[in-house]
């Protein structure tokens, strides 16, 4: 009996040991794959235009130099593109919260005719590409007399389905119970809302600030539709002329990378904070 017993032992582990090896090694070669392009970006903007030209794919540049930042900083209009992105992406965010939190909860837990019909619109809104709504997109915002405005970068993307749906399924997970004793203390239904369940959706919320900080930092159709003054251009408007070579004479690599390398560090550092919490259900919960 005691023989199978430590045969069984000796045997378990090692498949165990090969199994996780050969998965760690899956994961190692798919993380290189796809941090590899960053890695390249990242040393080509700090590259002499003559070694990016040679040596593209190098790891290390030949000579380290700071000249395409100097240039983006000091001898273009990256500083304006930055700006405009930031007040944007910052006003946009705290309204999608807001305003996305507010959508959902009356689609939760509000009763009023046509919810369902709202409702279905919503899911109808998420399956529509993006691209088939841009022009009539433009035809709204020049009638409104916003094209061309802050107002109009800003005000269409206040709100946005994904969102309103998330904050919706979050909502419904919570109990009803905490409301109906809040009711019973003599609260109203927006006062429930902002001190009692907002709170509790604080996993939601944070989900909702990612994504939405992401996606209107990262946005470019929406703008290349509502404005066209060079002081109101983004980053995402101003790195693609880089791209495109609107701007610049030759390849002119690492003055294009070093401009994309500094819009990803934003995301990078509103997601490396929220993180944890993205979708953390177990926050907030609440035992009935």
């Amino acid at each position: 009996m005691t023989t199978p017993t430590l045969h069984r032992r000796e045997t378990t582990p090692s498949r165990v040991i090969l199994g996780r090896s050969v998965l760690y090694a899956v994961l190692i070669a798919i993380a290189v794959i796809y941090i590899f392009p960053f890695l390249i970006d990242v040393a080509t903007s700090f590259k002499t235009e003559p070694d990016a030209a040679k040596d593209p794919l190098s790891l290390v540049p030949a000579t380290i130099t700071t000249a395409a930042y100097e240039k983006l900083f000091l001898n273009s209009d990256f500083p304006i593109w930055f700006k405009n992105s930031a007040i944007v992406t910052i006003v946009v965010t705290l309204g999608r919260v807001f305003f996305d939190s507010l959508a959902g909860y009356a689609l939760a837990r509000l009763h009023f005719r046509g919810r369902s019909v709202i409702f279905a619109g919503l899911i109808g809104v998420m399956s529509v590409p993006s691209v088939v709504l841009l022009i009539p997109k433009f035809l709204v915002i020049n009638q409104l007399g916003i094209y061309d405005s802050y107002a109009g970068m800003i005000i269409p993307l206040l709100t946005d389905a994904a969102g309103i749906f998330i904050m919706k399924n979050f909502f419904e997970s919570i109990p009803q119970s905490v409301e109906e004793q809040a009711r019973i203390d003599g609260a109203g239904t927006f006062r429930v809302f902002w001190s009692v369940v907002l709170p509790m959706a604080r996993p939601a919320l944070i989900t909702i600030i990612i994504l939405s900080f992401q996606g209107s930092w990262n946005e470019l159709s929406h703008f290349i539709i509502s404005t066209q003054s060079p002081d109101l251009t983004t980053l995402t408007k101003g790195v693609a002329s880089l791209a495109s070579g609107q701007l610049s004479q030759g390849t002119q690599y690492p003055l294009k990378l070093a401009a994309a390398a500094i819009m990803t560090i934003p995301v990078a550092i509103v997601f490396f904070i929220f993180q944890k919490r993205i979708m953390n259900n177990s926050d907030g919960a609440v035992k009935e």
